[in-house]
């Protein structure tokens, strides 16, 4: 439905609002008009049942097109919404043991992938329980592995360190 309402943005007329005549006019579909009356160009997109919106407004003379001006408010509306979402970064955790498989660990590895191309942070635990308490090298290990198959996409962060008794932790950050 045509429109007769004061637009927030001032470089854009629409409608009546339009007062230089002759414009040159594109209907909706893409198809030049040429350059007629302002008046008959009201008249056509109201026909159509759409707006008249001034798109050049410096060029002589100035070009209009035919088109459903809500629908475009609307749709420049989401594409900066779109635009403006940021990333909020999380921090993942991974957990391992000292006696955990080399499958297992590239399988690991390559999760961490994903989450650090994702932008997020990613938080490799090794837990130690009963006898492999006393392994702590081990776990040291499977964390300088872990670290050396990310070092391409990440950077470590905080570097291997015991948190408590029974864990021992990395964290890695995207490059």
């Amino acid at each position: 439905m045509p429109r007769n309402v004061a637009i927030d943005n001032k470089s854009q007329r629409i409608n009546e609002q339009i007062r230089i005549t002759p414009i040159r006019v594109v209907d909706h579909a893409g198809h030049m008009h040429g350059v007629i009356p302002t008046l008959d160009a009201l008249t056509m997109a109201r026909e159509a049942g759409m707006d008249l919106v001034e798109v050049s407004p410096n060029e002589r003379p100035p070009v209009c097109r035919i088109m459903d001006f809500g629908k475009f408010k609307y749709e420049q509306k989401k594409k900066h919404a779109a635009n403006t979402k940021t990333h909020q970064t999380q921090l993942k955790e991974i957990r391992l043991r000292p006696k955990t498989g080399e499958h297992d660990i590239e399988f690991k590895v390559k999760q961490a992938r994903t989450f650090l191309e994702h932008k997020d942070k990613v938080k490799v635990n090794v837990q130690f329980k009963g006898r492999e308490n006393a392994h702590h090298d081990r776990g040291r290990e499977v964390l300088n592995h872990f670290v050396a198959g990310l070092e391409d996409i990440s950077k470590v962060e905080q570097m291997a360190k015991m948190d408590g008794a029974k864990n021992m932790s990395v964290v890695l950050a995207p490059k």
